[in-house]
C-alpha cells in the first residue's frame, strides 16, 4: 500500500494519547486501519509539561497503531488544544489600487496578512485567520467577494492565539518521537469536522467536546465558524472530586464515574450503595449512588454553565445568532449518563451526543466510532484533505510546466497562453507548520 494515501491522527490529550491510521475509500469516507492508545502522562489541560514522558506515551501509541495496521509511519497530523488557546474578532480593511479591476484572491491574501500584523502579547501567535464576512465599498454580508468590484474591502475576521512556547514544545515532542509533523489542526475545529453536519453548520450549532483536561467550544453558523473557547475543566476534575469527597484513590474514583456515575442525582435511591476495596487490608468503603451522584453533578453544573456564558457572548439570544440546532456534545467525557438531559435543562437548547460514525466507512469497529475518537477522526480527516490540496497543487504546477513549455516552443504571446488554474491558497496552520519544523531543524 502506498504510505502517500494514508494519513495519521494524533490526539494529544490530558488523559490520553491516540494515533489513528486511516485513508479514503472509494466512496470518499475515511476507512480506519488501526488505532493504538497510551495513557497521557506528561500533559496537564492540553498543555505539554513532561517532554520525556509525553515523547514515550506518543511512542507507544504509534507502535499499538502500527502493529494493527501492518504498517510504518513516518507524518502525522497533530491537534492544538490547551488552555493557553484564546479567540478574539477583528475587523480590517484595505483600499484597492484600481477599483476598475474585480476582486481576486491574491486581495483576500493580503486583507489576511494585514490581520496576522497584528501585535499579540509577548510570547503569543495568531494560530488561525478565519474570515467571516465581507464588506465592500460599505454594502455588508457578502459571503464570496472574489470577481466582484469595489475599492474598500472589509472583513470581520475570527482570529484563534496561541502561546508559541506550548506549540514548539509539541513538535519537539512529535520530532523526538521520530515523526515527521505534517500539519496543525485546532482540535475543537478536528472534532467539529468529524461529529457535524454542513446542514448544523449553517443553521446555527455549538460542539461541546469534554475532554480529561478541557473543554472545547466551537459555536458555527451560516456555515462558517463564529467563536471559539477552551475552558480549563474537563473530566479530571469530576474523577478529583469524587476522589476527595468519597476518601479513595484515583483509580478508583475514575472507575466508579465510569460504571455507576450520573450527572443527574434525582435518579439514585438512597438505598443504591457501591463498596469498594480497601487499601491493603483496610475495610472496605461504602458509597450511596446518590452521594456519587451530587458530587458529579456540582461539577458538571460548574462546567456547562462556564460553557453557556461563552455561547451567550457569541450573542446566541438574538434572533440574528440563534442557534437552530442546539448544542452537540463529544469527546470522553460527553459518555457520562445524563449529561444530554443535564445540558438541555440548563441551557434549554436541544442537544445531542456526537459520533464520528458520518464520516468512517460502513464496517468500522464500533470502539472507533465512540465520541472518544471524535478529534482523531477529524484530525485524520483533516490529514487526507491536506494530501488532496497537495496533490492538486502538484497537478497545477505540472500543469503550468506543459503550458510554459508549450508556449516557448510556439513562441506565442504571454498574454495569448491559456492561463492555468491558480493554485490553492496555503492555509496559515500549513505556514504555521512550516514555522515549527523550521525552528526543530534549526534548534538541533
Amino acid at each position: 500500500m502506498e504510505n502517500n494515501k494514508i494519513s495519521v491522527g494524533l490526539d494529544i490529550g490530558t488523559t490520553k494519547i491516540v494515533a489513528m491510521i486511516g485513508r479514503k475509500n472509494e466512496y470518499g469516507k475515511a476507512e480506519i486501519l488501526g488505532i493504538g492508545k497510551s495513557k497521557s502522562l506528561g500533559v496537564h489541560r492540553g498543555v505539554v509539561n513532561n517532554i520525556t514522558q509525553t515523547i514515550q506515551s506518543i511512542q507507544q501509541a504509534v507502535q499499538e497503531a502500527e502493529a494493527e495496521a501492518g504498517l510504518h509511519i513516518e507524518d502525522v497530523t497533530v491537534g492544538i488544544a490547551g488552555q493557553h488557546i484564546r479567540s478574539l474578532q477583528h475587523s480590517d480593511y484595505i483600499t484597492r489600487a484600481n477599483s476598475e479591476l474585480v476582486i481576486d484572491e491574491e486581495d483576500i491574501d493580503r486583507l489576511i496578512n494585514q490581520v496576522h500584523k497584528l501585535v499579540m502579547l509577548p510570547g503569543e501567535e495568531i494560530i488561525h485567520v478565519l474570515p467571516q464576512e465581507y464588506k465592500i465599498d460599505g454594502q455588508a454580508e457578502i459571503k464570496e467577494p472574489i470577481g466582484m468590484y469595489g475599492g474598500r474591502l472589509e472583513a470581520n475576521f475570527h482570529v484563534v492565539v496561541g502561546q508559541v512556547s506550548s506549540i514548539r514544545n509539541i513538535g519537539r515532542c512529535v520530532k523526538s518521537s521520530g515523526l515527521e509533523l505534517e500539519g496543525i489542526t485546532l482540535e475543537p475545529l478536528a472534532s467539529a469536522n468529524a461529529v457535524l453536519s454542513q446542514e448544523e453548520k449553517e443553521a446555527g450549532v455549538a460542539l461541546i467536546d469534554i475532554g480529561g483536561g478541557t473543554t472545547d467550544l466551537a459555536v458555527f453558523k451560516d456555515g462558517i465558524i463564529r467563536h471559539t473557547a477552551v475552558i480549563p475543566f474537563g473530566g479530571n476534575v469530576v474523577t478529583e472530586d469524587i476522589k476527595e469527597g468519597c476518601s479513595i484513590i484515583e483509580k478508583q474514583a475514575e472507575l466508579l464515574k465510569i460504571k455507576f456515575g450520573s450527572a443527574w442525582p434525582g435518579e439514585n435511591k438512597d438505598n443504591e450503595i457501591v463498596s469498594i476495596p480497601g487499601l491493603r487490608g483496610r475495610d472496605p468503603k461504602e458509597i450511596t449512588l446518590k452521594n456519587l451522584s451530587k458530587i458529579i453533578h456540582a461539577r458538571v453544573v460548574e462546567i456547562i454553565e462556564q460553557v453557556y456564558v461563552e455561547i451567550k457572548n457569541y450573542g446566541h439570544e438574538e434572533q440574528k445568532k440563534k442557534l437552530i440546532a442546539g448544542i452537540v456534545l463529544t469527546g470522553g467525557g460527553s459518555q457520562l449518563k445524563h449529561l444530554k438531559q443535564l445540558v438541555e435543562y440548563i441551557t434549554g437548547m436541544d442537544t445531542r451526543i456526537g459520533y464520528p460514525n458520518e464520516h468512517l466507512a460502513g464496517d468500522s469497529d464500533n470502539e472507533i466510532a465512540s465520541p472518544l475518537f471524535a478529534t482523531a477522526v477529524g484530525l485524520v480527516m483533516d490529514g487526507l484533505k491536506r494530501q488532496e490540496r497537495k496533490r492538486i497543487e502538484k497537478e497545477v504546477e505540472e500543469m503550468e510546466h506543459v503550458v510554459a513549455e508549450h508556449s516557448e516552443e510556439t513562441n506565442v504571446h504571454e498574454e495569448e497562453v491559456i492561463e492555468a488554474p491558480k493554485k490553492e491558497r496555503k492555509s496559515f496552520l500549513d505556514k504555521l507548520t512550516e514555522r515549527v519544523k523550521d525552528f526543530l531543524d534549526n534548534a538541533e
